[in-house]
């Protein structure tokens, strides 16, 4: 098998390869906005979740070309909430991936209706006729119905309402990993989750398949909590110690540097444990595992 390295950028050049398609046009109108939503899509990233998307297809035996459109709308999902994380009134951060945060560049209100747009450009991508020719109908609500519960209220959104209210509080462990478990593990537990619907997998697979991307997600932010204390900023391409400068309930704050890292591990290992049945067509999921809690960016 191709190395993870090779894997992880020919999937890249094929997800960057879809976006351009999928994306308004540069120069449509109103031209400041595509050049908005398009900077910060297209600013860098190694498109994880799209990634383990395609890969959760392939898992249960599915062809992924097909599904490289949810991947799509995925990634507008993920990057519509990077926006507006970045934003003053959220995380005020002002680089992203090594490069200035969208409203740095295009202003606060651009910035949020930039967000706004690609959040709701991604379940126009779900609409697509191009998806419809190629699932069934009830396949593609069971996906929009599970990418939309994991950004909202219940999800993602859910996380950062917690992770907000909490800054500057004394918080236990429960509350650290609502946050974790909805701001960050929700989105990628929803990319193998319809990754596996999209794939043609069974109940139990697709069950197997959403554990598995929810056990990763939590780790995949307990990872990011230790890297803001202890990562580099120029490998990081954005601002360390900011979950300290903003009092942030995060795992190295209530559990430490070495327990974090231990739950961390122990996550991952739970999630590659519920693979087996799946032999060597998870082998990539495996891997993406295993990398993100031994990243160092």
């Amino acid at each position: 098998m191709e190395t993870l390295e090779a894997y992880l950028h020919q999937q890249q050049q094929r997800v960057e390869k879809a976006l351009d398609q999928w994306l308004p046009a540069l120069d449509a109108y109103p031209p400041g906005l595509m050049d908005a939503m398009r900077y910060s899509v297209f600013a860098g990233g190694k498109r994880l979740r799209p990634t383990m998307m395609l890969a959760a297809a392939e898992s249960v035996g599915g062809d992924s070309e097909p599904v490289l459109p949810a991947a799509c709308a995925l990634e507008c999902i993920h990057t519509y909430s990077m926006i507006h994380d970045d934003l003053p009134a959220m995380d005020d951060d002002d680089y992203r991936r090594g490069k200035p945060t969208n409203h740095v560049i295009y202003g606060e209100a651009m910035a949020i209706l930039a967000g706004d747009a690609l959040l709701t450009h991604a379940f126009e991508i779900l609409s697509s006729l191009q998806l419809a020719e190629q699932f069934s109908a009830e396949v593609l609500l069971q996906v929009s119905r599970c990418l939309s519960n994991a950004a909202g209220s219940t999800g993602m959104i859910g996380g950062q309402v917690v992770d907000i209210i909490s800054e500057g509080q004394q918080v236990d462990l429960p509350v650290v990993e609502y946050i974790h478990r909805h701001k960050t593990a929700a989105l990628i537990e929803a990319s193998t989750t319809a990754g596996g619907l999209l794939g043609g997998g069974n109940p139990e697979e697709v069950e197997a398949l959403r554990t598995f991307g929810h056990q990763v997600g939590w780790a995949f932010q307990i990872t990011d909590d230790i890297l803001d204390v202890e990562g580099n900023a120029e490998t990081l391409g954005k601002a360390v110690g900011r979950d300290a400068e903003l009092d942030k309930a995060t795992y190295p704050a209530v559990l430490g540097l070495e327990a974090s890292r231990q739950r961390a591990q122990e996550l991952m290992q739970q999630g590659i444990e519920v693979l087996s049945p799946f032999g060597d067509r998870a082998e990539h999921l495996r891997q993406i595992a295993v990398y993100i809690v031994s990243r160092d960016i």
